[in-house]
């Protein structure tokens, strides 16, 4: 349930962007999150309306969430490949071992306003 503190951040972050800008008004956050993060984007989006709720500029605010696939590297053979659709196993040599090349990521991509 790390999804609250990691949310909280964001909108503090995004607040104090807010401020910082004068901007009374956020339409939007849009964050970008890989698939072998931590971070359920699930969880993410329920607790969104609670988080801001009492915050001025972000009240009337929507999350939007895009999903960085999770891609990898076999050390054996060098395919590159889905992580997640092959259960972290490469398809061609079905050796676990591999590079990961992204999907860890947790980034605040946009701000509307």
């Amino acid at each position: 349930m790390h999804e609250l503190n990691v949310l909280m951040e964001v909108v503090d972050q995004v607040e104090a962007l807010a401020v910082e800008n004068k901007i009374e008004k956020v339409k939007g956050i849009v964050l970008q999150i890989g698939e072998l993060s931590s971070v359920v984007p699930m969880f993410m989006e329920q607790y969104y309306p609670m988080m801001v709720e009492k915050s001025k500029s972000l009240q009337e605010s929507k999350l939007v969430i895009e999903m960085i696939p999770g891609k990898g590297r076999c050390v054996n053979c060098g395919e590159v490949y889905n992580v997640v659709e092959h259960d972290g196993y490469c398809p061609l040599c079905n050796r676990f071992e591999k590079e990961v090349l992204q999907g860890r990521e947790f980034i605040i991509k946009e701000i509307w306003v």
